[in-house]
């Protein structure tokens, strides 16, 4: 998101989290240190700066060595997020399969460590720019579960539908906790995708964010755009086709993310850690 919005969007996520019982961690790379939950100025020094690394994985070690300034992807927030002992993190969507991988075998970094680290991951789907299909079959190969909040089928960002049913259907939260902590207990380390779709007020339609998908994807091959500056460029480019009606359904999802992430966060608590398997 661009500034200011991405400040007040951040701020406000963490008083809907706050106000549902949980406690929110803004997670950044600053100084050479992973903060775990920023301060009023740190979070304004990330949002105004032009300059932020976008750090996955791979990018942790050079980004942290060299004192740069470092947003993390979901792989990377995921990471940092088990190091500090928190087991659920709330984003806008997952990356995933890119449209065309079968000739650029570009694959979100996000997929395999969600088949890794053992962080539940609340999401509106995965964004609607991704080939959502193999998104969901790649995460179906590796073992990851994928839930349903509030409907049947898995989000899509912007629209609410993907057309691809999730795995199991949960909308209770106490029942989403019971489900993620007896994988945890069973000893099957990875994540746990939560789907919630967008708010139906803030939706857009499918056909059009396609449509609009196409021409981004087309522009981005045109300028010779790869690998990790694919995803900001096409959101970017349609926010501005839209007319910035793509920010304000962004900024929908990922506060309905927020309650949806914070009332697991509350049940997973009163579930406690550790109970013995089921054999």
């Amino acid at each position: 998101m661009p500034y200011p919005e991405n400040v007040r969007t951040a701020r406000e996520v963490e008083t809907v989290i706050r106000d549902l019982g949980a406690e929110p961690a803004t997670i950044a790379l600053i100084d050479r240190r992973i903060r775990i939950g920023l301060s009023e100025d740190e979070l304004e020094r990330l949002g105004r700066s032009g300059e932020a690394h976008k750090v996955s994985r791979r990018d942790l070690p050079a980004v942290l060595a060299s004192g740069a300034l470092g947003a993390t992807t979901v792989a990377g927030t995921m990471i940092c997020a088990a190091l500090a002992g928190i087991e659920v993190f709330v984003t806008g969507g997952i990356g995933g399969v890119h449209r065309g991988a079968q000739e650029t075998f570009d694959i979100s970094a996000d997929l395999q460590e969600l088949a890794r680290t053992s962080v539940a991951v609340v999401c509106a789907g995965a964004k609607s720019i991704l080939d959502i299909g193999l998104t969901l079959e790649y995460l179906e190969t590796h073992g990851v579960p994928v839930l349903s909040c509030e409907q049947d089928n898995f989000a899509a960002f912007y629209t609410r539908d993907s057309g691809f049913r999730a795995d199991y259907r949960l909308d209770d939260a106490a029942d989403q906790a019971r489900f993620i902590r007896t994988k945890w207990d069973l000893g099957l380390a990875g994540g746990v995708v939560l789907s919630t779709p967008v708010p139906v007020a803030a939706a857009m339609p499918s056909e059009e964010i396609d449509a609009l998908t196409q021409q981004a994807l087309a522009e981005a091959q045109a300028q010779g755009i790869t690998g990790k500056a694919v995803t900001p460029f096409l959101l970017a480019r349609i926010k501005a086709l839209t007319g910035g009606r793509s920010l304000a359904t962004n900024i929908a999802l990922v506060k309905h993310n927020a309650e949806v992430g914070a009332r697991l966060a509350v049940a997973l608590a009163k579930a406690g850690r550790g109970a013995p398997p089921i054999y």
